[in-house]
């Protein structure tokens, strides 16, 4: 465990005695689920889980996302997600005037940039997989988000994301460190991807990572960064680009936001940040903070960024937002040494030879 970390600060040091009880309760699970007393369901159509062994952001929305673009216009592709922090309980699925109160803000975000795909949640996947076929039959491959820890479904085929700048091979459990699942789970997933890597990570760095993680021979290890898109409005879909003459007041509840202060402190001329807690809930105390803020900003050049996940919470301010200069910045997963095209073939071989497994 390294100790030195920065998000080992003090308070969670102190902690240790707790963390060392979960991740006793960690693994009395898992030995039940192997030997199992804890019972797995299996399903008969390709199920494809993103998860991680860490709390906090690894990426996991990107990657999704990632899957649905190389997916959704071939096959009937369907989203089941827990729908955190929403105020509904149970099974639901999206539909037009579905808000991110009803859902979540993830599934939200996946729901509104891609309304072709079928996009559920569900805190029990045992009980909303079920569900979900019976509402939409025609589904040919389920997306799990965040389930890797939920053992109940034997997904057949498990994506697994470490943060470059965190990973789980130097990691321990909540509350010390950001652990909720055991080390050695990484042994269950078919793939590992390092994600939020610099773009020009060298091929020894990769080397000595891989090495660390120490993958069985059937996994493959990917290494991947965030690319962002160009700023679009809130409201009007209308483009602009941050740049050095531009000062920008950066507004986000997301769990890992240091990747997106990186880019603004390289990008524009400077930034100013207003961090909520992630899947914060705006109020409109808090959009009254965030505009008695940006007006303070001395310079017509300015405007307030945040990101799709925030976005879906902010739009309901409607009214008040349509003469602000709200934008979004979008991400996506690129993956690096040129390995995108062979991370996109196992995911399609998967699909194309799955096969039942009770």
């Amino acid at each position: 465990m390294n100790f030195n970390a920065p998000l080992l600060k003090p308070i969670r040091v102190l902690l240790f005695p707790v963390s060392l009880i979960y991740g006793a309760v960690i693994w009395l699970r898992n030995r039940l689920f192997d030997k199992n007393i804890l019972k797995s369901t299996s399903f008969n159509l390709p199920i494809i889980c993103v998860g991680n062994l860490s709390a906090g952001g690894t990426g996991k929305s990107p990657m999704v996302e990632f899957l649905l673009k190389l997916l959704h216009n071939n096959m009937e592709v369907a989203v089941l997600s827990r729908g955190y922090k929403r105020k509904t309980r149970g099974y639901a699925l999206a539909h037009p005037r579905t808000t991110a109160l009803e859902i979540g803000d993830e599934p939200m975000q996946f729901h509104q940039k891609f309304p072709d795909v079928s996009i559920a949640v569900g805190e029990e996947r045992v009980v909303a997989i079920p569900q979900l076929l019976h509402d939409k039959p025609d589904t040919k491959v389920i997306v799990l988000d965040d389930a890797f820890q939920h053992r109940t479904v034997r997904a057949g085929f498990n994506i697994v994301l470490t943060d470059h700048s965190n990973l789980f091979t130097r990691d321990w459990f909540l509350p010390t460190g950001d652990l909720r699942d055991e080390k050695t789970s990484y042994q269950r997933a078919d793939v590992l991807v390092v994600t939020k890597c610099r773009p020009d990570l060298s091929q020894a760095e990769r080397n000595t990572i891989v090495e660390e993680i120490d993958p069985l021979p059937h996994q493959r290890v990917f290494f991947s960064t965030i690319r962002y898109g160009m700023p679009y409005h809130i409201l009007h879909r209308g483009e602009t680009t941050i740049d050095d003459s531009m000062e920008v007041l950066l507004v986000s509840g997301i769990a890992n936001p240091a990747p997106l202060k990186k880019y603004l402190h390289e990008n524009s001329k400077t930034y100013y940040e207003i961090p909520y807690s992630d899947h914060h809930i705006f109020s409109i105390d808090d959009l009254k903070d965030i505009v008695k803020r940006f007006d303070a900003i001395q310079t017509s050049n300015k405007i307030i960024l945040t990101t799709e996940k925030d976005a879906v919470r902010l739009v309901k301010f409607e009214q008040q937002l349509k003469e602000l200069p709200v934008y979004v910045i979008p991400i996506e997963v690129q993956f690096l040494f040129e390995e995108q095209g062979v991370f996109s073939d196992i995911i399609t071989t998967f699909i194309r030879e799955f096969t039942y497994r009770p």
